[in-house]
Parts: C-alpha cells; structure tokens; sequence
C-alpha cells in the first residue's frame, strides 16, 4: 500500500487541526468577541463540533457594493445515528429553528440529519446547548472523522431491521473521538490546560477527510450502500441478522475538470460476522487515516486510496490489520429502495407513515404549513419519528385510528398526502446550495419545485406520468443530494447552467448527457431521449434502464443521430441549429469492482 499524496507538504486544514489540541482551538475565546465570524483555523475545526461558518451569498454583491465586509453565520448539524428521534426531541429542534434560524425551517439531509441555516453568532452557544438539553448532540456531524451512520429508516419489527438501528447506535459511540473540547467549549466543562488527550483511532490530525458509513438490509437500501466509504449490508438467515458484506471505497462527489476526481461505487470487500462490524470499520478507518492524501483536499477521500492502490492490495492491509475473519462476499440478489411514503405496517400490530418532504426543508409558506402540521402531529399522537435518507420523515408506532387522525392534521395545514404526489415528485431530492453554501455554482433546491412542474408536464404530455422518474439536483458536483445514482441527475456547472446525467441508479454511476446546459434548457435537451423512451421502453423500465440499455457498452443507436463512444458521452447539442448530438469528454465514473455494467 502507499499514500495517495500528490505533495508531502500537507494542507493548511492538515495543520489547523494538528495545531487544535484535541478540536479545541482558540473557539472559545472566539465565541467572546463581538464580530460575527470566526477565525479561518478555527472554521476548520468548528467543523468537528457540527458547525459550518457560511454567508448569505443572496446578500453579497449588495454588502460589496456598499463597502461592508461579508456578513457571517452558521449552519448547524445534528448527529443522529440512523435518523432516529423521539416526539420530544422533535419538538425540541422545532422550537429551536423557531428561535435561531432566520426562516423558522429545520432541513433534513440526505444523511439522516436536521441542518439549522444562519444561525448567528451570538446565538451558536445557547443553539448547541439546547440541542444537547434534547440529549441529542452536534458532535461529528461534520468534519474529518466518521459522520452521522446511515441505517434503512423503516421502524419494522423484524430483527434485522431492529438489529442495524441498534448498530448504527454502536458504531457511533465506537467512533467518536477521544476528547473533551466539546464538553468545555459548548457545555460548561473545565477548560484543559495540559497536552490534549491521545486520539488511538483518529491520532492528532484525525482523518485526511469525511468518512462516512451506511447500513443496508437487501429489501432497503434507502442510504443507497454503494455510495458509501464503507457499506455494510445486513446477511439474514433464519430471519436473524448474522453477517455483514462489506464494501468500500464509494463516493460520487468530484470535482469539475479535474480527471484525478471522481465518482465511484464501493468495491465488495467481503463479509464479517454482525458481532465483529465495529472491528472491520475501525480497521478501514486506520488504513484512510495512514494513506490518504492529506496534501490535497479535493483529492483525500478513502475511494481514490482504493483505486489507487487496486482493491486486492487494500483487501490485504485490511486483512493484515484486522483481528477478525475477513471471509468471502456472500451473494444476496439485488437491492431494493423504497420510498417508504403513506402508510405502512410495523409487523408488530402498529403501522408508520412517510411523508414527503420537498427538498427536505421542513417551512411554513404560502402553499402550505407542514412544519407546524407535523408539529401538532407529534404533539398529539407521539409518534416515532425517523428521518429518511431520502428526505422524508417517517412517523412510527401508530394504530390504525391514528393513521387517519395524522392525514386529518395534514390536510387540515395544506399538506398534500403521499397519495397525490405524482412519481417524479415522491423520489426528487435536491441539496440546499444557495444561499448558505460556499461551494454552489449554482442553485438547487430553490429550483428545483420548478423543475419538477416542468417533467410533470412532460411525463403527462407523454403519457408515463405515473412512471417512477428519479430527478435529483445539486449546485456542485459534490453529490450532496446523489445525483449520479437516479435517472437524471442535475449538477451545477456555472450560475443557472448544469450538466445533466443519466442512467443511474443506486447501484450503477449515472453518465453525462449533456454539459453546461441552461436551466430553460433541460427539458428540450432531454426531450428526445424521453420521447424515444415513453414510446420504445416495456413499462416498468425505468428512464436509467432504458438509456443503459441502449447505449452502454458501446452499442450504437441513432437517437439524436449521435456518435456513442465508450466512455466518451452523448450528447445533445441544445445551441446547434441541427439538432447534432456530438461527443463530449466526461468525468470518470468508476464502478468500483462490482462486476459488469447493471
């Protein structure tokens, strides 16, 4: 094995953090001042703690134009394993977004989190102490170290779904780092004044960047597995959860441009006992934290450590480092992603509820109120509540007379039911991108109720609108909403212009189809291939299907008389006045190991 580092000369958040002692920085003394931001080593490591230093970048010409300097806040991550959440804990966070976000909204995220925008400053303290009076927690939530686990979000009784809650509970608590800043900073604790604590897992420097593990079952795959750093889908026999396949080296956040960035799904690793799960993590997060680029950030995630070393060679690090079996892959079929929405029986005489939630943003506005319908729910029937990772909210441990009395509440505040969504609108996700996040090139979930409206139109125009059509949209190529795992994926290239792929889906790397296209665009640069499919494609076979059908593997076809190249990309030329498809270079979109194309 060797490092992945293009540079011995690390980062500057490398030494930010070696200089932190223990994640505690000069952030307490910064919370004093009267300025609304914090020092740039210390947004490093506010980062562990669950916190992003962020603007209002709606704002920021006008501050320019005026001669004022950029205008803080921050945006606050909760960890909860799994996405699980008492009634009262959900009140909790609600009135908290209440008192210290500036739209009132709570944001579930695609990581099973609630996210709290523009929190100012002087309200950051009392923010992460009410989180922690919930018995709730922030730490983690961001930064080089595991982030929050992922777990099908369903509230079955069986055991295996019972068995991977209680897991991503276990593997939390195994991987949080051996430190008390939290405590001292945010929660009243003494202050060190001696060397910090040894970290025997993560060391000074903790992880060369996020390390993100998700639980799967083979009838939910809901985190979609393969886009994991390190995937563990639950083996059932006898009804019983008893082993783990393991994959790794999955991540589909890239950068634009840069050919040594890039998408990739988790390699099959093999398999281990349920009991021995903290072990084979711990084992790969080790092997992340002594090989990974730690000179370039865009370049530091454990995939690159796995393609760049080949699979084999990591499989025997993992093997010599590990004091478990590592035993062979365990075949299980496909995996299957439901969406979990309306209603739905536990298995234990109760029933749970999914409902969804437009790009994750729990608001009151002026098309409905279901922040406040969904509080007046948990207040009145205390329900379960599980965050999905597909953005809903799921509301478990009802009987049958509370089914009907939650869909009363909902449709007494406007909120439509899971029933009279139509398919494009029940799988869509989009990331929070502008305003809030440094990193947009462009906007996403303000865009996106409008995108939908438009395929809307086209299915029903088409006659597929009852078809399932994964739309997914994001304000960079960083995948925070998955777009290269659905149907078509909509990713920000410059202000209102984005590349669109297609052919994804939870376990196939979606293709780029066309780049750099205007937001009025998308539809008439996809209309030919979604004609082509409502007219040619059995029912049933999903956009994603069709075109890999088609067109994978080299295989020529005349749609939009085009030149198919492998892996070169089709697509369609919007601005030519011929309508010529022509062959454009594409990022490089790994499989992973996983076998032929699917």
């Amino acid at each position: 094995m060797k490092s992945v580092a293009k540079s011995p000369r690390p980062s500057s958040v490398e030494e930010a953090k070696g200089g932190s002692r223990g994640l505690r920085g000069t952030i307490a003394d910064s919370l004093t001042r009267a300025d609304d931001g914090v020092e740039r080593a210390d947004a490093q490591i506010l980062k562990f703690h669950g916190i992003y230093q962020q603007e209002d970048r709606d704002r920021r010409q006008a501050v320019k134009i005026a001669g004022g300097s950029r205008q803080q806040s921050f945006m606050v991550r909760t960890k909860l394993p799994g996405g699980v959440l008492t009634p009262a804990q959900y009140l909790a966070m609600d009135r908290l977004a209440d008192d210290v976000v500036y739209n009132r909204s709570l944001r579930i995220t695609t990581r099973q989190n609630f996210q709290l925008h523009g929190v100012l400053k002087g309200d950051l303290a009392r923010t992460v102490r009410r989180v922690n009076d919930a018995l709730l927690s922030t730490l983690c939530g961001c930064g080089d170290v595991e982030r929050n686990i992922v777990a099908p979000p369903a509230p079955l009784a069986d055991p295996a779904h019972r068995a991977l809650r209680g897991l991503a509970r276990i593997l939390t608590d195994a991987l949080v780092p051996a430190t008390n800043a939290y405590h001292e900073i945010w929660l009243g604790g003494a202050r060190l004044s001696g060397p910090a604590e040894e970290d025997p897992l993560y060391g000074a420097t903790y992880l060369p960047r996020k390390f993100k593990t998700g639980l799967a079952l083979p009838d939910d795959n809901s985190v979609e597995v393969h886009d994991q750093d390190v995937g563990l889908v639950g083996i059932i026999e006898s009804g019983e959860l008893r082993r783990l396949n393991v994959l790794v080296g999955g991540g589909t956040g890239f950068t634009h441009r840069r050919a040594d960035t890039y998408a990739r799904l988790g390699s099959p690793l093999g398999s281990v006992r349920a009991d021995h799960a903290i072990a084979i993590v711990r084992t790969i997060a080790t092997i992340f934290r002594d090989f990974g680029d730690r000179a370039d950030r865009r370049h530091a995630r454990l995939k690159y450590v796995v393609e760049e070393n080949g699979l084999e060679a990591f499989r025997e690090e993992v093997v010599r480092r590990l004091d478990v079996p590592l035993d062979p892959w365990v075949e299980t079929g496909p995996l299957h992603s439901p969406d979990w929405l309306g209603p739905h029986e536990q298995g234990d005489g109760r029933f749970f509820y999914g409902l969804s939630i437009p790009s994750g943003r729990i608001i009151d506005d002026a098309y409905g109120r279901p922040k406040a319908a969904i509080a007046a729910l948990v207040e009145q029937l205390e329900p379960d509540v599980i965050l999905t990772p597909t953005q809903a909210v799921l509301f478990g441990g009802l009987d049958g007379r509370d089914v009907e009395r939650l869909e009363k509440i909902l449709t007494s505040y406007r909120v439509s039911l899971p029933e009279s969504l139509s398919r494009v609108r029940r799988t869509a996700m989009a990331c929070p991108a502008l305003p809030t996040c440094g990193l947009a090139l462009s906007e996403a979930e303000r865009v996106t109720p409008d995108i939908l409206d438009d395929f809307e139109t086209e299915l029903r125009r088409l006659g597929r609108g009852d078809d399932d059509l994964g739309v997914r949209v994001t304000g960079c190529p960083n995948s925070c909403a998955r777009p290269y795992n659905t149907d078509v994926g909509l990713v920000g290239r410059k202000p209102d212009h984005y590349d669109i792929y297609v052919r994804g889906n939870p376990e196939r790397l979606a293709e780029l189809y066309a780049e750099a296209v205007a937001r009025d665009e998308i539809l008439p640069t996809l209309r030919p291939l979604l004609e082509r499919w409502a007219a040619t494609s059995p029912a049933g076979e999903s956009l994603g299907a069709f075109y890999h059908r088609l067109f994978w593997g080299g295989q020529r076809d005349d749609l939009l008389s085009g030149e198919k190249e492998s892996p070169g990309v089709l697509r369609f030329d919007a601005a030519s006045p011929d309508g010529d498809a022509v062959v454009t270079t594409a990022p490089i979109m790994h499989e992973g190991g996983t076998g032929p194309p699917r």
